[in-house]
């Protein structure tokens, strides 16, 4: 590796020195400051040769020697000296020259690290792949679940856990195509639709936009009590000059949320914000950072535990596991939700596909 920033330190000295070289020899032959000089007095002599061949009549000849001479007049006085460096600059020129390769390569060795070893992305991702998610900044988890998703591309979980990454990495855009992708392989899942909606609002700054509604509205048209949609459906009016109708709708969500959901405060201080001004509220969807994956997954198994009857939450909440590799936790959440639905084979169904899904 120094051997090769030697040699391409020395062909950067090389090629400087030619083109120096070139340029003072230029410089030294002089020559016209405008080159259009010869090109009408070459013009002038050439009318003259086809007025004596007879190939022009008197009057075209004058005319155009007029033009020509014209011409020649107005680029004689435009005209100027050729530019060139004064002598006294030209070795400092040639100096800086000879000096910024050899100087940038100096630096180089000294502060960079030539002898550091080749870093092949393939080489990265099968690292990142085989560290704990946790241990993972956004970015990371994003290369790792893109990977994901090209080996199980009709699995639409990856795509979910990528959108999350996605967003942590601040590129809402590739969020958005990564939910669109997984809303292809399970068009009915709600919470796929409410993840959508928030993503094109952080694309559009916070704003509730026709796009990021309509996804809310085919969320609730999956789950009519889909508590995200709700709220930025009701902030949507309010945002629009329906502050009573909104606000009505926050009541209600608020009045169908348990207890204990982490979202009533949130809920509550929107509501109080729109009450005490006429200011609109700017609640924008929280983001999941990819090292916290794992305690979003936690969250969940924190709610179930106190609002257990949720048999979609159970059912995302084996999945995660699964997807994360948690075998143990996987299985005993399996079990817990087995035993709470044994009574409902559709929900059995769903828990052994959950259960099933292949980790990260």
């Amino acid at each position: 590796m120094i051997v090769f920033w030697i040699a391409v330190g020395v062909m950067s000295a090389a090629v400087a020195g030619l083109i120096l070289r070139r340029a003072a020899r230029a410089a030294a032959g002089g020559g016209d400051a405008d080159s259009t000089l010869p090109l009408y007095q070459r013009q002038l002599s050439e009318i003259e040769d086809l007025a004596e061949r007879g190939l022009i009549a008197e009057d075209e000849r004058r005319s155009a020697h007029a033009e020509a001479a014209r011409r020649l007049l107005s680029a004689a006085d435009a005209a100027g000296p050729a530019w060139t460096a004064a002598k006294t600059a030209r070795p400092m020129i040639v100096a800086l020259a000879v000096v910024a390769p050899v100087l940038a390569l100096g630096l180089y060795l000294g502060i960079g690290s030539p002898g550091y070893r080749d870093q092949p992305y393939a080489d990265r991702l099968d690292r990142w792949r085989a560290a704990p998610p946790t241990q993972l900044d956004a970015p990371q988890m994003a290369a790792v679940l893109r990977s994901v998703t090209s080996e199980r591309p009709d699995d639409p979980e990856p795509y979910r856990f990528l959108a999350i990454a996605e967003m942590a990495s601040g590129d809402p855009g590739a969020a958005t195509r990564a939910l669109r992708e997984a809303l292809r392989l399970a068009p009915d899942r709600a919470d796929l639709w409410e993840s959508l909606g928030e993503a094109l609002m952080v694309t559009a700054e916070g704003e509730v936009t026709p796009q990021s509604a309509a996804a809310f509205q085919r969320a609730l048209e999956k789950d009519p009590q889909a508590a995200t949609a709700r709220f930025h459906l009701a902030r949507g009016r309010i945002e629009a000059g329906e502050v009573e109708a909104g606000l009505a709708e926050w009541r209600a969500l608020l009045a169908d949320l348990p207890a204990a959901d982490p979202r009533r405060p949130v809920l509550q201080a929107a509501m109080a914000d729109v009450a005490n001004g006429p200011r609109q509220p700017s609640i924008a969807p929280e983001t999941v950072g990819a090292p916290e994956i794992a305690a979003m997954v936690e969250g969940l198994a924190a709610r179930l535990a106190a609002e257990p009857d949720d048999p979609e939450g159970w059912v995302r909440l084996v999945r995660s596991y699964a997807v994360l590799g948690d075998a143990a936790r996987r299985d005993a959440a399996l079990a817990q939700a087995r035993a709470r639905y044994a009574d409902n084979p559709q929900i059995l169904t769903q828990l052994a596909q959950a259960a099933a899904a292949e980790p990260m």
